[in-house]
């Protein structure tokens, strides 16, 4: 990473586009929008909107592709704990915000929400679920 976010006007950017899955890679290969091929070898993982190469004139960034989700407004506490506690126990990736708990869409977390009769929608965003650890012993 050459810089977490380009100071450059967004004409004087060039884009390389990635999937998620890209980013949880440590070796992986891309093309940016103009052609320019990219291999990257990391020791940390690249995030959406950073510039990986900068030339006298332009910045190179990536982006993650955004993606389709499930999402299910938070209306309280208690309600936040049942969705994580339920979502949780199928063990899919999850992204929480403020308003927001977006899970990954699979048909399995549909019927789930469905059968609660939670309110949900829809979304194409850029998805960041929480990281994975491993149990503590």
């Amino acid at each position: 990473m050459a810089a977490p976010t380009s100071a450059r006007p967004e004409a004087s950017q060039i884009v390389l586009n990635a999937e998620r899955s890209m980013f949880l890679k440590r070796r992986w290969r891309g093309v940016a929008d103009d052609g320019q091929e990219f291999g990257f070898d990391l020791q940390e993982r690249l995030k959406d909107g950073c510039v990986i190469f900068q030339t006298e004139t332009v910045d190179y960034i990536i982006r993650q592709i955004p993606e389709l989700v499930y999402q299910v407004k938070m209306t309280s506490p208690e309600f936040a704990a049942l969705v994580g506690w339920k979502v949780g126990n199928l063990h899919f990736p999850v992204q929480i915000t403020a308003e927001w708990v977006r899970i990954t869409h699979d048909l399995a977390i549909k019927q789930l929400l469905e059968r609660e009769g939670w309110p949900f929608e829809e979304a194409t965003v850029v998805f960041n679920p929480l990281r994975v650890m491993p149990h503590a012993s």
